[in-house]
């Protein structure tokens, strides 16, 4: 399966890789399986009541009836994209631009199964292979995909180190406007190194860029500083 490189709202670009039709399929037979098990031990243990009709037919509709009904959407929206089957295969929903999917979202794809599937004699099936990320036609419809648990992970990891990219983010160091491209390199390779005498680097470059830029640092560390020094370029060369 091929990765799919996708731009998020915030203009971060990320890869993500689609779940497998079969990683799909074994997923839906899992929570098909766990589904029957559920109806069998419910239906069992009701028999073995005597209770009026009515009643009967109470109980079994809000224990049994709706859960069912609503398995798929209850237990994405509550369980951050991710039914008991998809959780087992690791695969996941995630909105087509990497970020959570809203109640609308899992609605939506939970009212478009039966045409994906029973209604139309599994059409979705072949929607997904014809689709570059895999998508049913639920999935199309609320702007969803399906992928690899792991992808979700590293996303929202991804993500996390790009909030300078906000509407309300404010600059700490305003001065990093000022910076060249290459000097932000020099930045960026430098907090990145895993040399030994890393942190003697650091603190070298934190003191060439206070005097450079004739700045007082904030942070508790020289690294820190830098960091923020490079986020608050970055936010700059991304207004330009």
């Amino acid at each position: 399966m091929t990765e799919s490189t996708i731009i998020t709202g915030q203009f971060v670009r990320i890869s993500q890789t689609p779940a497998s039709i079969g990683e799909r399929l074994v997923a839906l037979v899992i929570d098909y399986i766990l589904i029957g098990l559920f109806v069998f031990s419910t239906v069992t243990l009701f028999s073995s009541f005597r209770l009026y009709s009515d009643l009967t037919l109470i109980i079994f509709l809000v224990t049994v009836y709706l859960p069912v009904l609503f398995y798929s959407f209850l237990c994405e929206m509550f369980n951050h994209g991710q039914s008991i089957g998809k959780k087992i295969m690791n695969i996941r929903v995630v909105k087509a631009d990497g970020s959570t999917p809203g109640i609308s979202a899992y609605l939506l794809r939970w009212l478009l199964f039966p045409i994906d599937g029973p209604f139309t004699g599994g059409l979705g099936l072949l929607v997904v292979l014809l689709t570059k990320n895999s998508q049913r036609m639920g999935d199309l419809a609320a702007g969803t995909m399906v992928i690899k648990e792991k992808n979700y992970r590293n996303i929202h990891v991804s993500l996390d180190e790009f909030d300078y990219l906000t509407p309300n983010y404010r600059p700490t160091y305003p001065q990093a406007a000022d910076l060249s491209l290459e000097q932000a390199s020099v930045i960026t390779r430098t907090l990145e190194s895993d040399r030994k005498d890393r942190t003697r680097h650091i603190a070298q470059l934190a003191g060439k860029v206070q005097k450079l830029l004739s700045v007082t640092p904030r942070e508790d560390s020289q690294e820190k500083f830098l960091q923020m020094i490079l986020r608050d370029y970055q936010y700059y060369a991304l207004e330009e």
